[in-house]
């Protein structure tokens, strides 16, 4: 039997009765949208399936098109198309939604992860890979394995970054691998101290962290490798006191933040002990 074409009042349609893949709608291209719709009509009807349980006013469940939907409403239209889908679950109902948005808008890499995330969370899988398997079934394994690290991104990535939905696939494998390296704690403190700056400004912070982490075999030739309590990469002292190490051109910097750094003789007194440590009386 083919899927039913209904004319819905918007009030019935839940546009959250699935975990959405994109965190945010281009505003300008949500624009555009809604002003070609005003002028010519919605061309392509959004996608549906009967809820088995109402939710209050809510029939249907959106499955795809969330950008139509949301430029109708915007509109104050009291209808819109809608293909009445049969999905035999939500899983499979959550698998269609995000084949629909990779064939008409890309989804950024943070958001494909988030989602594989989230449908594990609310127990629509087992597992991650279970996640991968169902929402990317045609996926070749090498790209099935860069979701799962998208995926461990989102899980493990300390809070604060601004807009991750913007960060690009090279990014996102750079974070990864450095808090593989270790280097979560460092990260966590970034996105502290530049919580109130651009993605821009705050993406230049974490470069120094990330060119550290992809030089770090480097740094530490021993075969053994860097022991569990070495590297030390931060240093939180009682006084009031942070200290962070950073990889430079010349060799290493120690940035000293926080209220004792602002005393004016602290550096003096670093010199002072440094000077005793490398060359005593």
């Amino acid at each position: 039997m083919p899927d039913r074409l209904l004319s819905l009042p918007l009030s019935r349609i839940d546009a959250e009765a699935l975990p959405r893949d994109r965190t945010r709608l281009d505003e300008a291209a949500l624009d555009e949208l809604t002003r070609s719709i005003a002028a010519s009509g919605l061309r392509q009807p959004i996608e549906v399936w009967r809820l088995s349980r109402p939710r209050g006013a809510h029939r249907y469940g959106l499955i795809s098109g969330l950008r139509r939907l949301t430029a109708c409403r915007s509109l104050n239209l009291p209808k819109i198309p809608a293909f009445l889908r049969t999905p035999a679950s939500i899983p499979e109902a959550l698998a269609a939604m995000v084949a629909e948005n990779e064939v008409r808008a890309e989804v950024s890499p943070w958001e494909k992860g988030r989602i594989l995330v989230e449908a594990v969370a609310l127990g629509l899988f087992d597992t991650l890979d279970a996640a991968v398997a169902g929402l990317h079934p045609h996926l070749t394994r090498q790209n099935q394995a860069r979701l799962r690290s998208l995926a461990h991104l989102v899980e493990t990535l300390p809070p604060g970054l601004t807009a991750p939905e913007q960060l690009t696939q090279r990014q996102c494998l750079r974070l990864t691998a450095a808090l593989r390296a270790g280097f979560g704690e460092l990260i966590a403190q970034t996105l502290r101290d530049s919580a109130d700056t651009s993605a821009e400004t705050q993406w230049s912070r974490l470069l120094p962290l990330l060119a550290e982490a992809e030089g770090a075999p480097e740094d530490f030739p021993d075969p053994q490798g860097p022991t569990p309590t070495r590297p030390r990469r931060l240093l939180h002292l009682k006084q009031g006191l942070t200290i962070r190490r950073e990889r430079s051109p010349q060799g290493w910097a120690l940035r000293f933040s926080g209220p004792e750094a602002r005393r004016g003789g602290l550096m003096d007194d670093v010199f002072d002990a440094i000077e005793k440590w490398f060359q005593p009386e």
